[in-house]
């Protein structure tokens, strides 16, 4: 179960899930938009009043906290990457931190919410990554395919050999016992 804790954070099945990035009221959006839940959320930060009760999530608002989750990693991705040259844009020891904590944190919200992954969001964001930045990147020695007559002749030119090759073998063999 999912509950708002007293610092901004979310407990998942019992266990604190700090989010730093992400307050509690961000992530629930609509449901603590009262102002009951918005003192409860401030008295709870000063530590005056028990953590919040669990409360019961439905489907359609997992996907809805998981968006704006998901759109938050992107922004602190986007935040990483601004700070990378395009130069460097292709170059891995640069930018598989970013890339990593990008994915981290849309498989590790995605686990803490119990919404699956990967899942069309993620991968979304996944793939606008690299249309974005990474899509002029190619290894430098691209290896390519010989042309096709090349490669036809570099398989033949065995099979080939081979009827000659045993027909060799069997005329020196044969020659070898004729001789006393």
């Amino acid at each position: 179960s999912l509950s708002c804790r007293g610092s901004g954070g979310l407990a998942v099945s019992g266990r604190a899930a700090p989010l730093t990035v992400l307050p509690c009221a961000a992530l629930l959006g609509r449901a603590l938009s009262t102002p009951g839940a918005q003192a409860q959320t401030l008295a709870q930060d000063a530590h005056t009043s028990p953590p919040a009760t669990a409360i019961n999530w439905t489907a359609q608002l997992v996907e809805e906290m998981y968006a704006n989750i998901s759109q938050h990693c992107w922004k602190l991705f986007v935040e990483l990457m601004g700070n990378v040259s395009a130069p460097q844009l292709c170059e891995w020891s640069v930018i598989s931190r970013p890339y990593s904590l990008l994915q981290s944190c849309l498989e590790d919200w995605a686990d803490r919410l119990s919404y699956g992954y990967p899942n069309t969001l993620a991968e979304s964001y996944i793939f606008q990554s690299h249309h974005h930045y990474f899509h002029n990147c190619t290894p430098p020695h691209q290896v390519l395919d010989p042309p096709e007559d090349v490669l036809l002749a570099m398989i033949i030119a065995p099979i080939c050999l081979i009827p000659f090759l045993v027909t060799l073998v069997i005329w020196r063999s044969k020659d070898g016992k004729a001789q006393p």
